[in-house]
């Protein structure tokens, strides 16, 4: 009876054993599913990311045959990809990139990157435009108040107004009229006091011959 006694703990113990064994496998395994179903997501990720993906799917084919392995291929739905959404997150901002880039470079093929603005011309060279074009009788030419008033400001100072255009300025104030002429000739002779009241300075023979030409043709003015 004690023999018996002693095998029936035996047995107890291995059983003992044997369960808990089976308890340790069985725990492994449920850690290792996780893990094999996230292995599985990310292949299937990458590969939508490259192309369509195929799976598999038990149709019988025309002839009534199963293709081999009893499955055919089908496109697999992007819902059972089951993307997180911080990985939704980042593939939009990578496809919103690439759209981006492809804009750009759309717009470079087109010609119509954005390119730096003209600069802007000074009035010196807008009102000398509008002389030289007056004196050509350019068909786009039309009186500008602006333009004239900057010539009459500054007729005197070779720098603003150089030799090569005093000419042409002399015969466009042969055509003032009204109010712009009697400033002009007003103008003139005040300058002229003040350089015979001034001692003569020598650099201004230009600026004084130039204010005598313009009374000099006074009475054209």
């Amino acid at each position: 009876m004690r023999v018996n006694k002693i095998s029936v703990k035996i047995i107890l113990h291995m059983l003992h054993i044997s369960v808990r064994l089976h308890s340790r496998r069985m725990a492994q395994q449920k850690r290792k599913v996780p893990e094999v179903t996230e292995k599985k997501n990310k292949k299937l990720k990458k590969a939508s990311a490259e192309g369509p993906l195929l799976g598999p799917e038990a149709v019988p084919s025309v002839d009534g045959a199963s293709s081999k392995g009893g499955a055919v291929l089908r496109p697999v739905p992007d819902a059972e990809l089951e993307l997180s959404p911080e990985e939704q997150r980042v593939l939009e901002r990578k496809l919103k990139k690439e759209r981006k880039k492809e804009e750009r470079q759309r717009l470079r093929e087109a010609g119509l990157a954005a390119q730096h603005p003209p600069a802007r011309r000074s009035g010196a060279e807008l009102a000398l435009d509008y002389l030289c074009a007056w004196a050509q009788k350019h068909k786009n030419w039309r009186f500008q108040k602006t333009r004239q008033t900057w010539l009459l400001l500054h007729m005197y100072d070779r720098d603003k107004v150089p030799d090569e255009h005093f000419s042409t300025m002399l015969a466009y104030l042969e055509g003032l009229q009204g109010r712009a002429r009697e400033l002009t000739v007003q103008k003139a002779e005040a300058l002229m006091r003040e350089l015979d009241e001034e001692d003569p300075d020598p650099l201004l023979p230009g600026r004084v011959q130039r204010i005598r030409q313009t009374l000099l043709g006074r009475r054209q003015l």
